[in-house]
């Protein structure tokens, strides 16, 4: 089982990675159960349907009722409606300050989760059990958000989980679609961090078909790419920044897209062929990596199509609505070579030029 500690100022935790990681209830987490007057899980219906009764039976370890709220599939759940489903949930079951909250499900539902428990009684600690690849990133770190109209993530909260445990037996039943998520996540953490693990990747013939016992090997390696940042940058005032490499069109897209009509690592896939490009004018990336990218994007399956199907403009006035923007401005990390990123502002003209050439290319 592979495992790793986040240390972050005042808070540490571990993340494990393996296919017996629910047996730690018993142990290495049997205090922290103990400690909850209650314990709520907040399932993925999907994956409740799946898996649920995996971890329920990994919890009869602790002599506490547990009981369980679904919430909808993917991005869906992170509708304010169903936050506030769940702090209702939690209220009328008497939930306290000292319970406890475990998500179970993919990255969104662990965003919902995180968001529920930062601001429940102004609080309470949670659990991470991640049931797809993307989450290894949203999972660690303590971001928690829901969705808006406006634009994606844009009411959250900084909220760091009591652990991280992931049974990777789980990734055997996730749809091509959630691989190739979670896949361009993993290739985030290379390209930020280095250039011959992401050479490795670009040149893996199984990238988007990977067996159980790669995964928790790369997993672990993208995570501790994430925990270095992390540790060092709480709270997104430095280089932490690094870690949205790709993500501020990206998230454009899936808003475009209609939040769920396209996965978010797809979308950051696309995100990602975007910053490469301006990566080009504004750093030192040759157009033979870009193109590269782009060629390997869609021989494992990633679309591109929506950058042809909507203009500029619309993504536009989503990436002005972006976190990362400020005074009028964009900002995006961009790369001054693999594993050197850095952030950039540009103005609109530039990005649209940026966006001119991804349209040719892609």
């Amino acid at each position: 089982m592979g495992k790793l500690s986040v240390d972050i100022l005042n808070h540490e935790y571990n993340v494990h990675i393996g296919q017996h990681s629910y047996e730690l209830f018993a142990t290495e987490y049997a205090d922290l159960l103990g400690s909850a007057d209650r314990i709520a899980i907040i399932a993925d219906e999907h994956v409740a349907k799946l898996h649920l009764p995996l971890l329920q039976e990994a919890l009869q370890c602790t002599n506490r009722e547990i009981i369980v709220k679904t919430v909808p599939t993917g991005e869906s759940c992170k509708k304010p409606a169903v936050y506030i489903e769940c702090q209702s949930f939690l209220l009328k079951n008497n939930f306290t300050r000292d319970s406890l909250i475990i998500a179970f499900g993919g990255g969104a539902c662990g965003d919902l989760t995180g968001y529920v428990a930062a601001t429940f009684m102004r609080g309470i600690r949670y659990i991470q059990c991640p049931t797809t690849i993307l989450a290894h990133d949203s999972a660690v770190g303590g971001k928690t958000a829901i969705n808006m109209p406006e634009g994606k993530n844009m009411v959250g909260s900084f909220h760091q989980p009591s652990a991280v445990l992931f049974q990777t037996d789980l990734f055997k039943t996730l749809p091509p679609r959630e691989l190739r998520s979670g896949m361009a996540e993993l290739l985030k953490h290379a390209f930020i961090s280095d250039e011959e693990w992401t050479l490795e990747l670009l040149s893996s013939p199984s990238f988007s078909q990977p067996s159980i016992e790669w995964l928790s090997t790369e997993l672990l390696r993208g995570i501790a790419v994430k925990a270095k940042i992390v540790g060092e940058d709480e709270f997104e005032h430095s280089i932490r920044k690094y870690l949205n490499f790709g993500h501020t069109f990206g998230h454009s897209v899936e808003a475009a897209c209609g939040f769920g009509g396209l996965s978010h690592g797809e979308c950051v896939m696309i995100g990602m062929a975007y910053s490469l490009i301006l990566s080009e004018q504004h750093g030192s990336v040759d157009e033979q990596l870009t193109n590269r990218f782009i060629d390997f994007s869609k021989t494992n399956g990633y679309l591109f199509e929506p950058i042809h199907e909507y203009s500029f403009d619309l993504f536009l006035s989503y990436m002005e609505k972006d976190k990362k923007a400020s005074f009028g401005k964009l900002n995006f990390v961009l790369l001054d070579g693999i594993g050197r990123p850095y952030v950039k502002e540009l103005e609109r003209e530039q990005c649209e030029e940026a966006f001119n050439q991804l349209r040719l290319r892609a």
